[in-house]
């Protein structure tokens, strides 16, 4: 692969970069702030990983009737989404402790949910993180099956009704991931991804089939053997948990980034520097809506997480303001979408654009 270079040309961003990064770090000084997780953190950690474990223990060894026990699956499906963008997260990115043990604890919630923290680091730390929205080498661009998220993605007919089935394919994310986690690190390693990881990829191939195994017994196995409902039906619930996980994720995260004003960059030249491509490729979305904000862990305060990705989440409702101040008095674009519909709405718009020929 090529290098992707950037190439600021104007004095302005350099001078941008020291004053947002002092404006930041004056916030949490005067305030006397850890910049890491609080007791408002902890305790939604707690609630995160209930949504996620209490519906399944009453699911397996609890009688429940048939509707009780649907309404519990989907409740473990927001479970499964509440602890990927509200614990994983800011864990995998050193953001939830100063303690190394800590972030690595947490992150393993990872492998609760079926996926593999490796892989994770490797796609979202460094590939998104660093090149995003760059076209061959941030995934979460890439085509998901039939969708076309990227300019530089191969055109089909069928494009042309993407914003109409998107969230059928969106609901593949996170059960796909059982899968392509295999020759994803395959990949990876190819690339030269993983080298400075201190990890063998066979061994490591066959820690996350132990371990994707292991989540399969624990999520499958042993309803089947304890629980009085059907294969069909615990299999049909494992789907559904997957599909509503996997739409909440998709939506929460193309609404940051493939949505109206996110530019994606067509060559590995980019004439900004990085602060300023992190700007011109992700928005925020509904700041003002508390109760999506807590759910979300932050990630509609999409710009301030990418300028800062070791601040915890919990902090980003309060460095929006002094982000988009600075920001604003340097000339610089801030993409703000003020509600969750327009978001919603202008991701739709995209798909709709990106559809075309």
């Amino acid at each position: 692969m090529e290098t992707v270079i950037f190439k600021g040309k104007n004095k302005d961003e350099d001078n941008f970069v020291v004053a947002l990064r002092k404006n930041v770090n004056d916030y949490f000084k005067h305030n006397h702030l850890s910049t890491k997780a609080n007791f408002a953190m902890i305790f939604k950690t707690i609630i995160m990983l209930s949504f996620y474990i209490i519906p399944y223990l009453l699911i397996v060894f609890t009688p429940l009737n048939s509707f009780l026990a649907l309404f519990l699956v989907i409740l473990m499906g927001i479970g499964v989404a509440g602890v990927g963008m509200c614990v994983m997260h800011d864990a995998c990115h050193g953001a939830y402790s100063s303690n190394f043990k800590i972030n690595n604890l947490l992150s393993a919630s990872l492998y609760l949910l079926g996926s593999d923290v490796l892989n994770w680091k490797i796609q979202h730390n460094y590939l998104h993180h660093t090149y995003t929205n760059v076209p061959g080498y941030d995934e979460d661009i890439d085509s998901k099956g039939p969708i076309r998220l990227s300019k530089k993605s191969p055109w089909k007919w069928y494009h042309r009704f993407q914003f109409l089935y998107a969230f059928i394919f969106y609901g593949m994310m996170t059960i796909t991931k059982l899968i392509d986690d295999f020759p994803n690190l395959i990949s990876y390693h190819k690339n030269g991804y993983i080298k400075y990881q201190k990890v063998k990829v066979n061994r490591q191939l066959l820690k996350m089939a132990i371990r994707k195994l292991i989540y399969l017994f624990i999520i499958i196995g042993i309803p089947i053997i304890v629980a009085t409902y059907s294969v069909i039906q615990i299999v049909t619930a494992f789907l559904l948990m997957h599909w509503v996980a996997s739409i909440i994720l998709s939506y929460v995260f193309q609404m940051a980034h493939v949505v109206e004003g996110a530019r994606q960059p067509l060559n590995n030249e980019i004439d900004t520097n990085w602060f300023i491509h992190q700007l011109n490729t992700t928005s925020d979305f509904a700041r003002n809506n508390k109760i999506l904000s807590w759910y979300v862990g932050g990630l509609n305060f999409q710009i301030e997480h990418h300028l800062f990705p070791s601040i915890c989440h919990i902090h980003y409702k309060k460095i929006a303001p002094i982000v988009e101040k600075t920001v604003r008095e340097f000339g610089f674009t801030y993409n703000l979408k003020t509600s969750f519909s327009s978001a919603l709405s202008s991701h739709m718009q995209s798909l709709i654009i990106l559809g075309k020929k």
